[in-house]
């Protein structure tokens, strides 16, 4: 998953600080750099002195910058117009649109430069739109917007299905997610693209939009902190397509734990009450998985478990929980998923690759 930051020159802080970021972030192995050219609380002095030791830091650091404009940019910018030639001479690599701009001035940009659509916004018919204009389409991503407002982020099911519409014509897409340590002002209430992920940390709000199968991620507000960066740097490094769920052991058997840390793809016959891992059973290497009489009580979801001896064929058969349960004397309770992760559970769809990161 591609990984990104973002930078708004015109708005707080100082070039340095600005310039040090992006550093900070490429040697994370951070290669994006969302920026935006019409934010209303921009200061337009500032503005000038700042983008272009931004811009040229980006480039110094094989960024791929992602400028959003609308009709209100060339002002800010002193153009005339917004050309494609013209913003590729300023070091932009990749344009999103905004608001204000026909199908066919963007299918004539991606002739030109890489151009970026409004994911949250976008619909079947621009899409075929575009195609019958002869846009580019390898040229061509999406980007769904960021909500400063509270309550304002985008719902998950919209979410999804937006997602899904971009992906069927074979654009990758990607979203924003919050900073908890620097938030943008004014609201400074965070810039994530869905409300769920608002007051999420990176970690946890970067992995579930890689479960939900976006190709990229962008922190939204421009401070991050250095922890965060390493998060989001950390979330991108995944092999894409697997769910990541911390999780805390409950049992010491360390020949378990060692099971546990595989990864695992869920059965393509999902379920009712449990993920089912189905190619657990076949790690065991002749091993013994004795009964764990000491975590015996009724299953809750969340609960990650393992088959023993006396469940016959299917001992070390690991499963992850989905709903309470009866007691079980036949399968030890092995770990726990974390309260706050246990939403990734539902995303674990069949044949989908899974694993655990487990935390002390």
């Amino acid at each position: 998953m591609d990984t990104g930051i973002s930078i708004y020159p015109g708005l707080r802080g100082s070039i340095r600080e600005k310039t040090g970021l992006i550093e900070e972030a490429a040697a994370l192995g951070i290669h994006r750099l969302f920026t935006s050219f019409h934010i209303p609380e921009t200061d337009a002095a500032a503005f000038h002195r700042e983008l272009e030791a931004v811009l040229a830091s980006a480039r110094e650091n094989s960024m791929d910058v992602v400028a959003d404009i609308s009709p209100t940019s060339a002002a800010l910018l002193g153009m005339d117009r917004v050309e494609p030639v013209k913003l590729a001479k300023l070091g932009i690599t990749t344009v999103r649109f905004d608001d204000g701009f026909d199908v066919e001035k963007i299918a004539l940009y991606s002739q030109v430069i890489q151009v970026q659509l409004n994911a949250s916004t976008l619909t079947e018919d621009s899409l075929k739109e575009l195609q019958k204009k002869g846009a580019r389409l390898e040229a061509v991503d999406g980007l769904h917007n960021f909500y400063p407002r509270p309550h304002t982020g985008l719902d998950r099911d919209y979410f999804v299905a937006q997602t899904n519409l971009l992906q069927s014509y074979g654009l990758s897409v990607g979203a924003f997610i919050a900073s908890s340590e620097g938030r943008r002002a004014p609201l400074s209430e965070g810039l994530p693209t869905l409300e769920e992920h608002r007051r999420q940390p990176v970690s946890l709000a970067a992995r579930h939009l890689a479960a939900l199968g976006l190709q990229s991620v962008f922190i939204g507000d421009d401070w991050p902190s250095l922890t965060e960066l390493r998060e989001l740097s950390r979330a991108g490094r995944e092999e894409t397509g697997v769910v990541v769920l911390k999780a805390r052991f409950l049992i010491r058997d360390p020949y378990v734990q060692d099971l546990l840390s595989h990864t695992f793809t869920s059965r393509p016959d999902p379920s009712r009450d449990v993920v089912r891992a189905g190619n657990s059973r076949s790690l065991l290497d002749g091993r013994i998985v004795e009964p764990d009489s000491a975590g015996f009580r009724s299953l809750r979801r969340g609960d990650i478990t393992i088959d023993n001896v006396d469940f016959l064929r299917y001992m070390g058969e690991v499963q992850i929980v989905k709903r309470e349960l009866e007691p079980e004397e036949r399968t030890n309770i092995a770990a726990k998923i974390l309260p706050e992760e246990e939403f990734l559970i539902d995303t674990i769809t069949p044949g989908r690759k899974f694993r655990f990161e487990f935390i002390r």
